[in-house]
């Protein structure tokens, strides 16, 4: 992967404008529909972010006919302590959904968030149906975004994010994975949330701001898409003409 930059100061400065507008727009503009099966789907925010951040992306799912659920982990301040150990407390309660309701989960994972999905994937691929990541720059975890800046200033730990790690985050899910990207993220580096396209991997590009990329009306009908396939019978997105 070459060029891999963060985002003009320019571009970051206008995001939370943008994401109000992005916001209002999937207010007129996103009608939800029965395309569901009520399979569960566990959402998990961005770096800063909580329940209320992915309500309505989570409302919007229910309303499209999935059982939606936050990830449970309150405000996503990073990690704490070990990562392997901190995940495996989500990889546990995505395997008790699985046993509960004997479906395969997906997961949709904002920015950070998406990160958690990836690795909770690999984790347990066997209750894992797909992994849609939001914003995510799994390739890029470095300096080629302003979100490792900003978890420095929170107080996060970057020390685990060694070569190793990043390369280990690059990998691909064993199972479907979407990757929604903007040109237009103020955040993180596109180029960096760019999987490598397979039988099982997809890109697909929307004009979205960084912290509306979760409200977004495009976004929010290109999840609801590629939740509604039938388990085991994925296929690229394509949009309607």
């Amino acid at each position: 992967m070459t060029d891999l930059r963060a985002p003009s100061l320019a571009l970051l400065a206008t995001e939370p404008m943008r994401a109000l507008f992005d916001f209002l727009g999937a207010k007129v503009g996103a009608r939800a529909t029965p395309v569901g099966d009520g399979h569960p789907v566990v959402v998990y925010p961005g770096l800063g972010g909580g329940a209320l951040t992915t309500s309505h992306l989570r409302s919007f799912l229910r309303d499209s006919g999935f059982d939606a659920h936050d990830w449970g982990g309150g405000v996503n301040t990073g990690p704490d302590g070990d990562f392997d150990e901190w995940l495996q407390a989500r990889v546990r309660r995505v395997r008790a959904l699985h046993e509960e309701q004997g479906r395969k989960v997906r997961l949709v994972g904002w920015s950070l968030g998406g990160v958690y999905a990836r690795e909770i994937a690999k984790g347990c691929p066997e209750a894992v149906r797909q992994v849609i990541t939001l914003g995510t720059p799994f390739n890029a975890m470095g300096d080629a975004n302003h979100a490792g800046t900003i978890y420095r200033l929170l107080g996060g730990d970057t020390s685990q994010l060694t070569p190793e790690m990043q390369r280990r985050l690059a990998t691909r899910p064993p199972v479907p994975t979407t990757s929604v990207f903007s040109r237009h993220d103020g955040v993180v580096c596109w180029r960096g949330c760019l999987e490598r396209t397979s039988a099982q991997t997809e890109n697909v590009e929307v004009n979205a701001s960084h912290l509306g990329m979760g409200t977004h009306a495009d976004v929010l009908r290109i999840v609801a898409d590629r939740l509604s396939q039938p388990e085991g019978r994925w296929r690229p997105y394509r949009r309607a003409r």
